[in-house]
């Protein structure tokens, strides 16, 4: 099932922070584009660099990418581990994050306040990059991506609005169609998909010794991150409108 939309009713306020967010993931990945892959080595969040704390200067071999000469990223290197969330592998990495994040966000920013949800996406965003991290501290394939901070928007959306309705793509056979199904569902969907992948990604680490991929144990720190992170950041959820709308 894919989210293309939820229900409207119950917001307040604008979701300035999602759309900011937004639009620095997308200049970031323009940036990308132009800065080549030194770029993404360079302030992408290597393992091996976060946890011996030094900035590599050799060139490292990413699976999909080749060889590619490392350059010298921000200092500390421990900044990388902000810089690589608001980085993406290509365009429908970026497309599937920030659809998730401007569906399930704007919720958690009306309720959250737009500082306490900025507070709350870096926090998952890094809890997310030292889950991945941390099976593996020497490893120099470099980490990148929104989807840590966004799978704690996930488990925070799940933990506060569970029997809000989302409008997936479904599909049935070659047609596909739509549904309206409570976020616990979606959600709930998502966690067993993210589980199992991780699960099958340990396995093959462990056998084959090789990394690259999906970043699995990030998006489960993340979420993780996110669901405990709720009970800290949110305001008492007040009753809903009858009128409802989707967006």
């Amino acid at each position: 099932m894919f989210p293309i939309g939820e229900e409207y009713s119950g917001r307040c306020s604008i979701a300035v922070v999602v759309f900011l967010l937004l639009l620095v993931n997308i200049f970031v990945f323009l940036i990308e584009l132009t800065g080549g892959r030194s770029f993404i080595a360079a302030y992408a969040a290597v393992p091996y660099e976060i946890s011996h704390g030094v900035d590599l200067t050799r060139p490292v071999i990413v699976p999909g990418l080749g060889v590619i000469p490392q350059a010298p990223g921000p200092a500390p290197i421990y900044l990388t581990l902000f810089t690589s969330m608001f980085m993406h592998a290509g365009l429908l990495h970026l497309a599937g994050n920030m659809l998730y994040l401007w569906i399930f966000g704007r919720h958690i920013e009306d309720n959250f306040g737009h500082l306490k949800f900025l507070v709350f996406y870096l926090i998952c965003g890094v809890a997310a990059a030292m889950t991945q991290i941390a099976p593996d501290p020497d490893s120099v394939i470099p980490a990148l991506g929104a989807s840590g901070a966004i799978a704690g928007v996930l488990g925070a959306y799940l933990v506060m609005f569970p029997g809000k309705r989302i409008r997936v793509l479904l599909p049935l056979g070659i047609i596909w169609t739509t549904a309206q199904l409570p976020a616990v569902v979606v959600i709930g969907f998502w966690i067993v998909l993210q589980l199992f992948s991780g699960f099958a990604a340990i396995v093959e680490h462990t056998s084959q010794q090789q990394g690259g991929g999906v970043a699995y144990l990030a998006h489960i720190g993340g979420f993780i991150a996110g669901v405990i992170l709720s009970f800290f950041f949110r305001r008492p959820i007040k009753a809903e409108r009858g009128d409802r709308a989707w967006s």
